[in-house]
């Protein structure tokens, strides 16, 4: 049974994400924990004269929180296959980082799944949002959903990547089982500047994926590009993309695709989800 992580700070964008992620799920037996943590403010947890009681905490943070929790999982339960999901609402303090971390430890999560704000919201990934520190310094599988993401199957998966990071079947693992789930096509896309060859590490990637993934749908795709976000952005709204997966360790790729400092050029992001896969341990 997998173990899922939902983030919530009650928003219209984090009840959309769990609105996928129940359809995303929908036939997979899961136990979802709905978290909501109470960021106490930095001014508070430096102050020597404030002194946090169990009582103060209980009566102040939590018992608000654990209300609005509970009518969320009345309005889950409407719409979540009872089959197959069961849900637990979980209450922290404190930093969001350090939460989620505890969390996935102790529930030993197998996937997060939580929500952003569109293109706007991916690019303060770099200045710190929640979804953006999740995705760069939380060792677990992260499938961010944008605000206007409606899931409608995933026919094909994008998979950008420069081939350099790719020696081991753990970290992909995820991604493979996606695939076989969900009869998925996937489409390996490289992207080089004109006049660029593959260096020999490159060339060991690209066959160490053409052989993992050699008895799944899939295709490689090599565009020329001297930017790589254009050429994503062109790639996926041309084929109607459902989902791009990329690995976090490759964090330059990555950063070029996600942290792009104009919104212009982030805006195929909007409706499209992103997994992100990272090395672990399990």
């Amino acid at each position: 049974m997998k173990s899922v992580l939902l983030p919530t700070d009650f928003s219209e964008n984090s009840w959309n994400a769990i609105e996928y992620a129940l359809e995303f799920l929908k036939q997979e037996p899961c136990v979802f924990y709905l978290l909501h943590v109470n960021t106490m403010s930095q001014a508070i947890l430096n102050d020597p004269t404030y002194i946090s009681t169990e009582d103060v905490i209980e009566e102040v943070y939590v018992k608000p929180v654990k209300a609005k929790l509970h009518r969320l999982l009345k309005k889950i339960s409407k719409i979540s296959n009872r089959n197959h999901h069961r849900f637990y609402s979980v209450v922290e303090y404190g930093f969001f980082i350090d939460a989620v971390r505890r969390q996935v430890e102790e529930k030993n999560i197998d996937l997060i799944i939580m929500g952003t704000k569109g293109a706007s919201g991916l690019k303060r990934i770099v200045i710190g949002s929640n979804a953006g520190d999740v995705v760069v310094k939380v060792k677990c599988t992260t499938l961010v959903v944008p605000e206007n993401a409606i899931y409608d199957g995933i026919t094909e998966i994008a998979f950008p990547t420069d081939f350099s990071t790719y020696n081991n079947f753990k970290t992909l693992r995820p991604l493979v089982e996606l695939i076989e789930e969900k009869d998925s096509e996937l489409s390996v896309l490289h992207v080089n500047k004109l006049g660029t060859e593959l260096s020999q590490e490159q060339e060991n990637g690209r066959d160490f994926l053409q052989n993992l993934f050699g008895d799944y749908k899939h295709k490689f795709f090599f565009l020329t590009n001297n930017k790589l976000e254009d050429a994503v952005q062109c790639f996926t709204e041309s084929r109607e993309v459902d989902m791009i997966a990329m690995v976090a360790k490759n964090l330059n790729y990555f950063q070029q695709i996600l942290f792009h400092s104009r919104v212009e050029n982030i805006t195929y992001h909007t409706n499209i989800p992103f997994l992100v896969l990272h090395e672990t341990n399990n």
